[in-house]
């Protein structure tokens, strides 16, 4: 038993790293995990994910506004859809077929690792910003190495459409959907893509609570399971984000992407053969 903890705080550990580097949240990982290594039911294992991905916000989310970093106003508004979807998506995953559950979230995997290696614009962008966005002040700025970063906010209402696809995404998989909600904020709105990364990872746990409560009503969150998970996940969020904000991670992108893919495949094929 002690070992079975062990391992599963070492790995959880690894996931929080890797899931506030990349703004993907530790989700990704640790669903694979707990289903394909320790044979652990799906349901259960997206009530685990989800607690552990509220812990990845709070852990990550907390540095990087203490830097100046996140635009709180736009994560503020673009909660509005993403806590609408995550209830739908929670609300359908507790009635789904696990092997099916299997198949789409290793589809997700794919799709997240192809995003995750995508050319980001990390400086703001020089169009021009739409009327709702200025209405609602969400333009805005961040430390730079020579100085204050300035950028405008564009597209709200595609923004806003994508958000709400992300949030019944990790409703249904119990995953933060992080790459869903960079490109939102990176390529539809505009934003740099450190703004993007650092407001996803604020808005992924309030969107995961919404979901939770769902999963915990139904009785498919495990304290003993969720606790080392949570301990794992925070502890390597939190040096996650350190890690950002003062360093290059092009390379861990790259393995990040090999690691999710491996996983995806093995969802999909588990999945598809009845064993989950």
């Amino acid at each position: 038993m002690i070992t079975f903890i062990i391992l599963l705080f070492l790995g959880s550990l690894v996931a929080g790293l890797l899931g506030a580097l990349t703004g993907l949240g530790g989700g990704v990982v640790i669903i694979p995990m707990l289903t394909l290594l320790f044979k652990v039911d799906i349901h259960y294992a997206i009530g685990a994910s989800l607690v552990s991905v509220i812990a990845t916000s709070s852990g990550s989310a907390s540095a990087y506004v203490r830097e100046g970093i996140s635009n709180i106003r736009v994560g503020m508004f673009l909660e509005i859809a993403t806590t609408t979807g995550a209830i739908i998506g929670a609300a359908v995953a507790v009635h789904a077929p696990t092997h099916m559950i299997a198949i789409l979230f290793g589809v997700v995997l794919i799709i997240s690792a192809a995003l995750s290696l995508r050319k980001k614009k990390e400086s703001g962008t020089d169009e021009q910003t739409g009327q709702l966005a200025a209405w609602l002040k969400l333009n805005g700025s961040y430390p730079g190495p020579e100085g204050t970063v300035r950028y405008n906010v564009a597209r709200v209402p595609g923004g806003f459409l994508m958000m709400m696809v992300a949030g019944t995404i990790s409703g249904l998989l119990g995953i933060g959907s992080g790459a869903l909600k960079v490109i939102a904020m990176d390529n539809i709105m505009k934003l740099p893509f450190k703004v993007s990364t650092t407001t996803s990872n604020f808005m992924i746990g309030v969107t995961a609570t919404a979901s939770a409560a769902i999963y915990f009503q139904r009785g498919y969150i495990d304290p003993g399971l969720a606790f080392p998970v949570v301990l794992g996940v925070l502890a390597g969020a939190m040096g996650g984000a350190k890690l950002l904000i003062g360093g290059q991670i092009g390379w861990l992108r790259i393995l990040f992407a090999a690691v999710v893919t491996f996983l995806a495949i093995q969802m999909i094929y588990n999945g598809i053969t009845g064993k989950l």
